[in-house]
């Protein structure tokens, strides 16, 4: 537990007050909750009637995704067909890009895959954004603009590149063999990675 406390205290001083700012308001949401004389009475009727909510939620979050744009639907004959719309594509791009994760092999294929990157200052968000999600996907930084991971993430960057909307010119991946990387820098990062 101490090294867990330890690796959470080595966290930027902003994430560590923004996580006590949202227990704290979450703690207060449930006290305030907990604290009306309905609560347990509310708490008891949703439980009874929960199969009958999911269905109305589906029902509800269907006809919500309708009229926002996101879905289409389209009778073909006898037959319906849902699809899509732009907008609803982007929508799931966000759900997509949370959902993002570099599966590892069980044995390692002793290749690294460096992904360089160069994106103009006028665009500085993406680059910011990339760099949230490549810290996110597990990379190592390995020099600035320059990191790395030691499984395949080719699909998982895909989906980068096509959601923040880089070129080839901005983005590169380029796969390495180990032997071909200075011993001490090969060294660090399989320990980085575990794979030593």
């Amino acid at each position: 537990m101490r090294g867990r406390v330890k690796y959470y205290f080595k966290k930027p001083k902003g994430t560590i007050a923004k996580d006590l700012l949202t227990w704290l308001a979450l703690a207060g949401v449930v006290l305030v909750a907990t604290s009306s004389p309905y609560f347990l009475r509310q708490l008891l009727r949703g439980w009874k009637q929960g199969q009958h909510y999911k269905t109305r939620s589906k029902e509800g979050a269907f006809y919500r995704m309708r009229n926002a744009g996101l879905l289409v639907v389209e009778r073909k004959s006898s037959t319906y067909r849902v699809s899509l719309t732009e907008k609803g594509r982007k929508q799931v791009g966000w759900l997509q890009l949370d959902a993002l994760k570099v599966k590892s092999p069980k044995q390692w294929r002793r290749s690294w895959y460096f992904l360089l990157f160069d994106i103009a200052q006028a665009e500085r968000w993406k680059r910011d954004v990339l760099r949230s999600f490549l810290e996110r996907l597990g990379f190592c930084l390995f020099q600035k603009s320059v990191w790395v991971h030691a499984h395949d993430c080719r699909p998982e960057l895909e989906v980068l590149k096509e959601f923040l909307d880089l070129t080839a010119r901005e983005i590169k991946l380029v796969v390495v063999a180990d032997a071909s990387l200075a011993r001490e820098d090969s060294q660090k990062l399989q320990q980085y990675f575990k794979l030593l």
